[in-house]
């Protein structure tokens, strides 16, 4: 499986629209049902067997727009992968509600605690080095916070980890039964 299948997906079942030119110079709209959502493209969900161009824009209700690429197509389903490869944390937060941000944010902490504790660092230990309170770092890891970008930037260097793998990667066991 390809590191963008791999990514982890969050369920949304809400509702976009697929944008695409129809090689005539027109713009097409075709409502869609966003059934999933991860930090490398969607699974989508046409509301009608209209015909789809490879290369589309999605377009969110929110108005976030995504430039997209037809991963894979299985009748009214489509696998869609964002042309720029991931979305930013920016652009992943709009496209999720506040359960499924709560929900990601605890699989960043559940992966930080296990790359932590593979490395045999305590919590004081990793939050001395990264210049933070232990109690910030422990708040962190039950997903009750949210993390800037350079101080998981600077976690995934100390715990010798890829900052995608900590941003999306498989969810330890733990979280998964959560």
């Amino acid at each position: 499986m390809n590191e963008h299948r791999a990514a982890i997906r969050h369920e949304t079942l809400r509702t976009g629209i697929v944008e695409f030119d129809n090689g005539a110079g027109s713009t097409v709209s075709v409502p869609c049902t966003i059934r999933d959502v991860s930090g490398t493209g969607a699974r989508l969900q046409l509301s009608s067997s209209a015909w789809v161009a490879d290369a589309f824009t999605l377009v969110f209700s929110n108005g976030l727009r995504k430039s997209c690429r037809v991963a894979w197509r299985k009748e009214r389903l489509i696998g869609a992968s964002f042309a720029d490869g991931y979305a930013s944390l920016t652009e992943q937060a709009a496209m999720m509600t506040a359960d499924e941000q709560a929900r990601h944010r605890l699989g960043i902490g559940a992966r930080i605690r296990a790359a932590r504790q593979t490395r045999g660092y305590t919590e004081s230990q990793l939050a001395e080095r990264l210049a933070v309170t232990p109690a910030f770092l422990g708040q962190a890891e039950q997903g009750e916070v949210d993390i800037p970008l350079y101080q998981l930037m600077h976690i995934a260097e100390l715990l010798m980890v890829g900052l995608d793998g900590l941003v999306a990667g498989p969810a330890p066991e733990e979280v998964d039964a959560a």
